[in-house]
């Protein structure tokens, strides 16, 4: 037998691991990211937030200085007014008074007051269920409106109870009820099963009601999304349930009809806020934990739920301080809290500052004031012995000091706060309908019910209107409809290529506007016949790039050149930060941006609607400068399938074929379904007043248009309705 030296052997066994090692290793993987550069210092997933905010930050400060020109009571009184007009039509107006149908369906015995459990009608077949807080003093009495804040049981937490016994015990009626989405009123119930915890939310929280399954603050965006549809708000609802129960005290011998009051705290300090700008009855009025500039809000927690953001509300000039000047002179007190960790008491002493030169132009500082109570988010008792002592002064003419409590703890700890929150009353206790839900009452209507007849009345006057307007008009109204702003400048630049056996993949940013690029890959066959395919998809464009992939074989189709594209906020720019992790993904990682658009009078669809004309633009200038002059097949699927179409539809001409994955077939879908998912971003204020998607196929061609693989509002494939 050869022997080898021992040094040969050393050096084979060596030469054999490598080898070895080498192959073994994975081979490097294609890097098919564009964006890699951070201009300035903003990273691609940073670039539509800060676009948005400069925007944001721009319209704020034109307020400010327009704010700044009110030296006369004459012109106090336009900015109030205009104000209040632009308010009421942003929620959509309100609707009819209709007979409320009231009726007091038990009684409760307090100590020191009692509780009668009503019911009424603020619409047809819509209840509203509420616990009234009387004194056991004489009647009659004046009332204060308790909007509940955003917790889960509604009137039967421990806050509101609080508040409103204080107040009965002090001589004032209390009038506290259920908002929709909380308490005995949730909108989306399961009629099928019981849940014993919220739906979503990813620790154990147990619903109010075992039939329901989302958090209130989901419903309340979920029901919101149709309302932006009909040009409205839910935010319409949730006034209009105060304004009728307001209608129902005064319907009563027992209440004193000529001046109210209206408090809330958080959610209820929202509403307390729109009711107090509105509804000119109430006369004392005391929001808190909510008050605060839209700056600061939008830099710390960013927009909130769906009834907290009227739409064009800054791009208007209207912040939160102008509640309180729609409502001067009348007497507010702003309840603000230090240690509250939603609505920073940063931002509430700015609004108090501004309010407080209103009222002082007015000539009636006296009426407008704010305490600041070293406490967390929520109505804890300094606060409610704040805002009884204000209701005392303005509603009996009686100043004097409220103590819901003696000898305190001092300091008193969290814990111990907790314990005097706690109310008198289970929620069995005050609850009013037969099953705990006004859902299951026989006949009851949801805000889906109502929104979907309100969606059928507008599609005849829209079809009618449509079918007046020539092709430019349609257009025009489009354009108008989603705040299409036409492109002032485009650029691009080639930042890379990516070879692969017989093809290669050239790299570019495309700017549609300042402020923003949108990544692009170009798939270029070795003999391009001059065809190009437009390929746009709704998560990331890399989920179909790869070797065999669904891009190239539609480039090998007719060896066409295939651009493929990222809309803003998909893929390499969406933010996916969600800093309150809002709804658990149900609207949308990027949803602070959508909202943030929404109340800037921006949509989704007009800004990604422009990146499709900006796009479709890049390619026929990059297929001429090759020498190229095919025609592009728009190829769409999920979140940009919506602005692809708009796109189509404002130039038919533009494409030879337009492909939508994944889309739903019309908006009234959202209206109508007691439930959506992922929706936020393809939703425009107002645009079922004038047309709807199958409109939009018209105008593309529906020779051309094909919709393939199409979903419901829940994003599952869609089953055609049994016959």
């Amino acid at each position: 037998m050869k022997r080898f030296p021992l040094h040969f052997i050393i050096s084979k066994a060596i030469f054999s691991f490598l080898w070895i090692f080498c192959f073994s290793l994975p081979l490097k993987a294609e890097d098919l990211a564009v964006l890699k550069d951070a201009a300035a210092g903003v990273k691609p997933g940073q670039q539509l937030e800060l676009y948005l905010k400069q925007q944001f930050y721009h319209q704020v400060d034109r307020r400010l200085e327009d704010f700044e020109k009110i030296k006369s009571v004459a012109q106090a009184e336009k900015w109030a007014q205009d104000r209040y007009a632009f308010f009421l039509k942003q929620i959509g107006g309100l609707p009819q008074r209709t007979p409320l149908n009231a009726r007091t369906v038990g009684t409760l015995q307090g100590q020191g007051y009692w509780v009668e459990k009503i019911m009424f009608e603020s619409r047809p077949n819509h209840h509203v269920t509420g616990n009234l807080y009387l004194p056991l003093s004489k009647a009659p009495y004046p009332a204060v409106l308790v909007p509940c804040g955003h917790s889960h049981n509604g009137k039967a937490s421990g806050h509101y109870q609080r508040i409103s016994i204080l107040l009965a015990k002090n001589g004032i009626a209390a009038f506290c009820y259920d908002p929709v989405g909380q308490g005995e009123r949730y909108q989306m119930i399961d009629y099928e099963k019981d849940h014993d915890q919220f739906v979503t939310v990813p620790y154990k929280l147990v619903p109010p009601h075992p039939r329901v399954q989302y958090v209130c603050t989901i419903e309340h965006t979920t029901m919101g999304l149709g309302s932006i549809l009909l040009g409205s708000n839910i935010a319409q609802y949730r006034i209009w349930d105060g304004m009728r129960a307001i209608d129902y005290l005064q319907s009563r011998d027992d209440i004193l009809g000529d001046k109210f009051g209206c408090t809330g705290i958080s959610g209820g300090g929202t509403m307390t806020s729109y009711l107090m700008a509105l509804d000119k009855r109430i006369y004392a009025a005391a929001p808190g934990c909510f008050p605060m500039t839209y700056r600061r809000l939008v830099d710390s927690k960013g927009t909130q739920d769906g009834e907290q953001t009227i739409f064009g509300q800054i791009k208007f000039g209207m912040d939160q301080a102008d509640y309180f000047m729609m409502r001067a002179p009348r007497p507010t007190l702003i309840l603000g809290a230090t240690r509250d960790a939603t609505f920073d008491i940063e931002g509430t002493w700015p609004l108090f500052r501004e309010s407080k030169r209103f009222y002082t132009r007015l000539r009636y500082p006296e009426r407008m004031d704010m305490i600041e109570a070293d406490m967390p988010h929520g109505f804890y008792y300094p606060l409610r012995e704040a805002s009884v002592q204000w209701m005392r002064r303005w509603l009996l003419g009686i100043d004097d000091t409220v103590r819901e409590f003696e000898d305190l703890p001092d300091p008193i700890s969290d814990k111990q706060l907790r314990v005097l929150n706690e109310g008198d009353w289970t929620a069995e206790d005050l609850r009013c309908t037969p099953q705990g839900l006004t859902l299951l009452m026989k006949g009851e209507r949801s805000v889906f019910d109502i929104n979907a007849e309100q969606e059928q009345g507008l599609r005849k006057k829209r079809q009618q209107v449509w079918a007046e307007l020539s092709a430019k008009g349609r257009r025009g109204l489009i354009r108008d409809t989603i705040g299409l702003v036409k492109s002032r400048r485009m650029s691009s630049r080639r930042v890379g290529q990516v070879d692969r056996k017989t093809y290669r993949i050239d790299k570019f940013a495309i700017s549609p506007e300042a402020g923003i690029e949108l990544p692009m890959l170009v798939f270029v066959p070795p003999k391009p016949t001059g065809q190009a395919v437009l390929y746009l998809h709704g998560t990331s464009m890399s989920v179909d790039a790869a070797v065999g992939g669904e891009i190239e074989k539609l480039m090998k189709e007719g060896n066409r050149m295939v651009f493929t594209a990222e809309l803003r906020g998909i893929g390499e720019t969406e933010t996916g930060h969600d800093k309150r992790d809002y709804g658990r993904g149900r609207f949308g990682r990027d949803v602070q941006e959508i909202f943030l658009a929404y109340l800037i009078g921006r949509s989704y669809v007009g800004m990604r609607t422009g990146d499709v004309q900006v796009l479709a633009k890049f390619v026929r200038a990059y297929l001429e400068t090759n020498n190229q002059s095919g025609n592009i097949h728009l190829v769409s699927q999920g979140e940009a399938a919506i602005p692809a179409l708009h796109a189509a539809a404002l130039s038919p001409e533009g494409f030879e074929s337009v492909t939508l994955k994944e889309m739903i077939a019309s908006w009234a879908e959202i209206v109508s379904n007691p439930d959506n998912l992922n929706q936020a971003s393809s939703v425009v204020h107002g645009a079922l007043k004038h047309y709807d998607l199958p409109d939009l196929v018209d105008m593309a061609g529906k020779e051309k248009v094909k919709i393939k693989q199409r979903v419901d509002v829940m994003g599952e494939p869609w089953l055609m309705p049994k016959q």
